[in-house]
Parts: C-alpha cells; structure tokens; sequence
C-alpha cells in the first residue's frame, strides 16, 4: 500500500455543455494543462460532466463495453499520471441508466464505480436512473476515499456508515442549483464534522436550460475548516489533505467510538 502523508487534490469546476461531451472533453484537456497536475494528484469532475444533469439518456449515457468519455478520463489519468474522480452515466437498458462516479488510476486503468443511492425523484431522477445499493471505498495514495454524488449529502446515515467502513475521505461530486447553495456548504461541514473526515464536494458552475448552479466546490477538513476560497467561475481549486492530522484527530477525539446505535 503506498502511503503519502499529504494527498494534493485538484477540483475542477466546469461549466458543462449541456448534453455536448465532445465539449466537455475539451474543457477538461484545457484545465488540466492549466493546472499542470504533479503525479499522482487527486483530480475530481463534477456528477454528470460530460452532459451536464440532463434525462437525455440518448445523449447522457456512455456504452457499457467501453465509451468515449470513460477512454478520455483513462488517457488523461495515465497522460499525467493522477487519480480522476469523473461523474458519468452508464446505460443498463435502452430507458434506464446509471448515475455513477468513476475512480481511474495512474495508469489509465479503472479504480472504482459508484453508483448513486438516492436519486433525485423531484427532479425526474427516478424516472431514468437505477439507484445503487452500496457504499464503495477505495484506496488513494493509501487513504480510504468514499464516493458519493449530490442528493445523498442530505442523507447522513450513508455517510455515517462510510465512516463506519474506515473511510478517512469522502468526495461528493454534484450539480447543486444555487437556489439551495447555503444547503450544500452547510451539509459538506457538517459530515466533515461528524464523521471526522477530510469532505472534497465539487460542483458545477454556469447555467443549464432548467437551473443555475453557483460552484462553491468545498475542500473541508476533518474540524469542518473550509480549506479552499470558494467560486461561482469555472476554474479549478487546489487544496493539500493532511493524512495524519486527520487519523491523529480521531484518536485524541475519539466520537465514533463513542456512538451508541
């Protein structure tokens, strides 16, 4: 297990095409050459970005044997040899997807998959996507990362058993309308807080044709501390997550233990 002290973690904050990937793609190549990662730097996507939080499956949905936005996550992880963290959708039948979060390691190989829990019905969601089931945690760097996207930051029991599985950092990745942006930087402190880990939340910026969205990607620590001057811009945030002050705070603060149900 390779083990770093410190993980640099990259969040870039799109402004998506709305259902335009090879766009996206595009706007992705750029900020990384922006940003000139370091090797094996943690790069996280928004949900949904190469589409944007569209129910469009015909033009939201990758193939399931391989796709075009998956093939650029892999050569771009491998291009600068970094972790990315991409939201995509994934097609199960020719009415219903996947709404997933997608971990590609430095070689380009595929990490981990999550898949959405608590889908979205106010928005139509429901009607297009299959929730997933489980919690998926996988190693980066030797820090136990979960997945999740956008509408499950409001249901803290799955973050709490994120926690429970020995998760030291959570990504939250989201298409947050900014009508209820007090919602998400409040709800990103506050499971920081309580399960005493590092939270990386990235959302979109810009506008669809049914909301606005504000930005505000969130770098927090394990005490709630926002480490990252939020924007409304699309841009990228960079921030460095200090592995053992957070596993030294659980010990000198040991609350999770301390829980009784």
């Amino acid at each position: 297990m390779n083990l770093v002290k410190k993980q640099s973690i990259v969040a870039l904050q799109t402004d998506i095409v709305w259902e335009n990937k090879d766009a996206n793609h595009l706007v992705w190549e750029r900020l990384l050459t922006q940003v000139q990662p370091a090797p094996e730097t943690l790069v996280v996507l928004p949900e949904m970005a190469a589409s944007g939080f569209s129910s469009n499956l015909e033009l939201t949905a990758e193939n399931t044997n391989g796709s075009s936005s998956e093939s650029v996550c892999s050569r771009l992880a491998a291009l600068w040899k970094i972790y990315i963290i991409c939201g995509l959708v994934r097609r199960t039948s020719p009415d219903r997807g996947l709404n997933q979060s997608v971990v590609f390691a430095p070689d380009g190989s595929e990490l981990a998959r999550y898949t959405k829990m608590q889908l979205f019905a106010l928005g139509g969601e429901a009607q297009v996507h299959i929730p997933g089931d489980h919690i998926v945690i996988t190693e980066i760097n030797g820090i136990r990362t979960a997945l999740f996207i956008c509408y499950d930051l409001r249901f803290p029991e799955l973050f709490r058993e994120a926690a429970k599985q020995g998760a030291e950092m959570i990504v939250v990745i989201a298409n947050w309308p900014i009508k209820r942006v007090d919602h998400w930087i409040t709800l990103l402190q506050a499971r920081a807080i309580e399960n005493q880990v590092w939270i990386v939340g990235v959302n979109r910026s810009g506008n669809d044709p049914h909301s606005i969205y504000p930005g505000q990607s969130l770098m927090v620590d394990c005490h709630g501390v926002v480490q990252t001057k939020p924007t409304s811009e699309e841009g990228f945030l960079l921030a460095h997550f200090d592995i053992e002050e957070q596993r030294s705070w659980r010990k000198e603060f040991p609350a999770l233990q301390d829980r009784r149900f």
